[in-house]
């Protein structure tokens, strides 16, 4: 297999560390790399491309400008390279190729390149297509929040529902996320899952820990203006300081 590679990046660190890790592979006969919208989509129309490595956020024209501007049908494979987290639980939701969270590590960058492999070999280009417009679609979206996650766990990927997440804590660089059994890690940000999620199903009541509002069945004041939450489990989790208000409108009937 010969893969021509095109690398869209505003910052020239973030090209030169791709296309070192792309010299290492032996699959790849050319490597091109634009700096901007403007050049990507220049070297789009003029080439025939295996594989694009592309940065969503970029001055200009961002990268889904970029894809909207040359038509989904001209990329065969797309690799999002961002800095973002929700960007990465979007693309996860659709099945996209893949995405690459910045600093791209060296084996992260491996599962990337022998995803996008796979797929190129198993997919047709109308499948290719109709997936980076349905990830275009939905990153053009603000106000659509994830219904299901996509979690990698011992060399699968588990879907979950949201609506099956009791409720989830941080876990350094990564999140737990809380079942009626079990639990699974998630690599994303506290911050980023908490926009990603529906806030009429999801409330957060600490910086560390979001619960699933359905679970709730009890409410106790503790000190400080801090709440003792009970779910429906019997679990208990601890509530913070600066998330009062919004527990006391949650315990406040509408009438």
């Amino acid at each position: 297999m010969s893969l021509r590679v095109l690398i869209v990046d505003d910052e020239p660190l973030a090209r030169e560390g791709l296309r070192m890790l792309l010299a290492d592979d032996p699959d790849i006969s050319v490597i091109s790399e634009a700096r901007n919208g403007a050049e990507a989509v220049s070297a789009l129309r003029s080439s025939e491309l295996d594989l694009i490595f592309l940065d969503v956020q970029m001055p200009e024209m961002d990268g889904l400008a970029v894809v909207r501007e040359v038509g989904a049908e001209r990329i065969a494979s797309l690799i999002l390279v961002t800095a973002h987290d929700r960007y990465a639980i979007q693309a996860f939701e659709l099945n996209a190729v893949d995405y690459l969270l910045k600093p791209v590590t060296r084996e992260r960058f491996s599962q990337a390149l022998a995803r996008a492999k796979t797929r190129r070999r198993s997919h047709t280009p109308e499948e290719s297509t109709r997936r980076i417009l349905s990830l275009l679609e939905t990153l053009a979206s603000p106000h659509s929040y994830v219904k299901r996650l996509a979690i990698r766990s011992a060399g699968k990927t588990v879907f979950v529902d949201a609506e099956e997440i009791h409720w989830i804590a941080a876990a350094e660089n990564y999140v737990e996320i809380h079942l009626e059994r079990g639990s699974h890690l998630l690599h994303v940000s506290m911050n980023a899952l908490e926009q990603s999620l529906d806030p009429q199903m999801f409330l957060r009541i600490h910086r560390s820990v979001i619960v699933n509002i359905a679970r709730i069945r009890e409410m106790r004041p503790a000190m400080h203006g801090e709440y003792l939450i009970t779910l429906d489990t019997g679990v208990r989790l601890q509530s913070g300081r600066l998330y009062n208000a919004k527990l006391k409108a949650l315990g406040t009937n509408p009438f």
